[in-house]
């Protein structure tokens, strides 16, 4: 069966101020919709994909096609991103489990939201800020292009949590060059209560 676009999970412009509406037509409707296809086109020109999940492809990356790579991870990653984000109103707030962890962990909200910020402004280029679980404890970490850390080559493997798209294409228009700007804003959409999700079910 083809690969579809997930929807959004909200209106294109219900994440305003902080991404606009302009931004989330294109990048979702076009840039996603383009890694779908071309994902589609992947599968059908390769025998040994048919079948397979996204996370099965991952699974087994580094013995499959770029395209694969670069298809795969664009949709599933843009999903992840995606679902991440929630209108300020209904973005909730960490649970008691997952702020305990970030105070573990990461050296409590503050500093995480710091670090996070630090791994999308250092990805050079295009790329994801991460924030996952790995070996039980949560880690905030970077992977340039499309990959993720579901990979079974990703240097940093993990169940991921959040991620921040730093792609020029996910803030250009309304941040130009001030990716800084752009991570700053993220913090004020994002769906803590998917994150808490995730994260239970990570533990």
């Amino acid at each position: 069966m083809a690969f579809t676009l997930p929807p959004l999970p909200y209106a294109y412009d219900a994440l305003e101020p902080a991404i606009d509406k302009e931004t989330m037509v294109i990048h979702h409707d076009k840039h996603h919709q383009t890694y779908v296809d071309n994902l589609n086109k992947t599968v059908e020109a390769n025998a040994e994909l048919a079948g397979l999940s996204m996370e099965e492809m991952f699974a087994r990356m580094s013995s499959l096609p770029r395209a694969a790579r670069n298809n795969a991870g664009g949709v599933w990653n843009h999903t992840m991103f995606f679902d991440g984000l929630a209108p300020a109103s209904e973005a909730g707030a960490p649970s008691s489990a997952l702020a305990a962890a970030i105070d573990s962990d990461l050296g409590g909200m503050d500093k995480f939201m710091a670090d996070f910020n630090a791994a999308g402004l250092g990805q050079f280029g295009s790329g994801w800020a991460w924030l996952i679980v790995q070996n039980g404890k949560l880690k905030i970490i970077n992977t340039p292009n499309q990959d993720n850390p579901l990979m079974d080559d990703a240097a940093e493997p993990g169940a991921p949590l959040l991620c921040g798209d730093v792609w020029e294409h996910a803030y250009y228009l309304k941040y130009q060059n001030r990716r800084a700007d752009f991570l700053k804003a993220f913090w004020s959409v994002v769906n803590w209560n998917r994150v808490n999700q995730l994260y239970a079910a990570a533990i």
